[in-house]
């Protein structure tokens, strides 16, 4: 069996994640949405500025899967949580624990870093993803929805 890891992203990873960020928007059908190049993605990640973290996983020398997360904020709890917002496994690489891995690796990381929680969405129709993650622990928030206000909307509102 070859051997299964996880580290931080590095640079040279960018293509990869472009890669499987591309796959992760066709599987939600969301491709026509994509506007992310490699440039952006490198500035994301490790610009001046960094907006987020990416972990990588691979099997062997293979780059198999991808987590991208950020830190949020709790009010309620007056601390910072773990946002998870993509986590990606290639289509032949599933079904290998690897998905748990990823989320126990991340869960750990926001204990270490002293989050009040660690959170994600998941798309009302996935019930493959949500029988998961119920499995992993999670509660599926059914009374929270997602607002989000974009391109030219965003101008207007900011107007």
């Amino acid at each position: 069996m070859t051997a299964f890891s996880i580290r931080p992203a590095t640079p040279a990873d960018v293509p990869h994640i472009l890669d499987m960020i591309t796959e992760l928007a066709d599987f939600e059908r969301l491709r026509h949405l994509v506007v992310a190049d490699e440039g952006l993605l490198r500035d994301a990640l490790f610009g001046a500025h960094p907006a987020c973290e990416c972990v990588v996983a691979r099997e062997g020398d293979t780059p198999v899967a991808f987590a991208l997360f950020f830190h949020n904020f709790s009010t309620f709890l007056a601390k910072k949580g773990l946002y998870l917002e993509d986590l990606y496994v290639k289509l032949p690489y599933r079904g290998k624990g690897y998905a748990t891995q990823i989320l126990k690796h991340l869960a750990r990381l926001a204990v270490e870093r002293n989050c009040g929680r660690f959170e994600w969405s998941v798309l009302d129709w996935n019930e493959k993803a949500i029988g998961f993650y119920k499995k992993m622990g999670a509660d599926v928030m059914p009374d929270w929805r997602i607002c989000r206000v974009t391109g030219e909307g965003l101008t207007q509102l900011a107007a």
